[in-house]
């Protein structure tokens, strides 16, 4: 356990490290992002030194780690609201879509993974290669704009962008920022469906990708199993395949599997930036976005350090599910 902390620590700092770096790096004058581009080079010199921009670096990473570590991001020029404010608003509304979407793509995935690879070389195993491609190759604005052409404006089955109807905006007490628990712990049920129905069409457009992938790793992963000599021994001695398939190949695949589906997930928080765009989902792909093309560079920083840190928990979770799973790892 004392190295599993030491880990997280050092992988931590790491973190922060890169983190300002950028800061560093970008383009961007944070001193000119704050105060316009009109300042003088006397109203330059006070804001900077007021930003504690005039000190040594190692001493401005001193103060950016202090900052961070009490939650304390910054003051969002955009908005005007503490940037930790801001996250704590938009961060629920990307959580609640990257985790239906990982749902929908592990249904969907793993299951025509696993199948894929029992039936190798037939119609199903082709047809499963055929539709992650598909996933894989298109864009994926132009994924969501086909699913809003076709079930939102021709067909009419689902709602369109945006996270509710606005007959429902500031009905539901916000209490975990999860739209749909909030709906259903206040027990407005005309809320939380219409609250789903919003959420289907950026689910699914981001369930596809994440599906694509699970399918074509979780393929590779039980035909690797299916090649061992452990199953030709099963084979030899009558076994049924699906038997064989449940009972031990799916568990051999159970840490890979673990590990590929909390990446994916951290994916899907820091990569739906285009969906969100594209449905107007007010989540924190879109907020970075906006802030990064208005030089919001508080915003981006702490956007950027809130994802990392979703990725560090993550592995950290896949690694003590690993432990779980396989006995000789511990």
């Amino acid at each position: 356990m004392l190295s599993v902390l030491l880990e997280l620590a050092l992988t931590f700092a790491g973190l922060l490290a890169v983190t300002f770096v950028i800061g560093r790096l970008m383009p961007i004058d944070p001193v000119v992002a704050a105060g316009g581009a009109d300042l003088n080079a006397e109203q330059y010199a006070r804001l900077s030194a007021e930003l504690g921009l005039d000190a040594p670096l190692y001493e401005q990473f001193i103060q950016f780690v202090m900052r961070l570590l009490q939650g304390d991001f910054g003051q969002s020029f955009l908005t005007g609201n503490p940037v930790a404010q801001d996250i704590a608003r938009v961060f629920p509304a990307t959580v609640e879509l990257a985790t239906l979407g990982i749902l929908i793509g592990a249904c969907i995935g793993i299951p025509a993974g696993i199948v894929a690879a029992v039936k190798q070389g037939g119609a199903i195993d082709a047809l499963v290669r055929m539709l992650t491609l598909m996933g894989y190759s298109m864009p994926v604005f132009w994924k969501g704009l086909m699913l809003l052409l076709v079930f939102y404006v021709m067909l009419g089955w689902a709602e369109g962008p945006g996270r509710y109807g606005i007959a429902y905006e500031g009905l539901v007490p916000v209490v975990t920022g999860l739209l749909l628990i909030d709906a259903a712990l206040a027990g407005d049920w005309s809320a939380w469906q219409d609250a789903f129905a919003h959420l289907v069409l950026p689910a699914v457009s981001l369930g596809y990708g994440a599906g694509a992938y699970l399918a074509r790793m979780t393929r590779s992963f039980v035909l690797e199993q299916l090649r061992q000599e452990y199953v030709t021994t099963a084979r030899v001695k009558g076994m049924n395949e699906l038997h064989i398939v449940l009972r031990h190949v799916l568990p051999n695949c159970g840490v890979q599997l673990v590990t590929t589906l909390a990446l994916t997930y951290g994916l899907l928080l820091e990569g739906a930036v285009l969906t969100e765009t594209v449905f107007a989902w007010p989540g924190l792909g879109q907020y970075m976005t906006r802030a990064m093309f208005n030089a919001d560079m508080n915003a981006v920083l702490g956007g950027t350090f809130v994802i990392g840190t979703a990725f560090v928990l993550l592995n950290l979770l896949s690694d003590l599910a690993y432990r779980w799973l396989d006995p000789r790892a511990r």
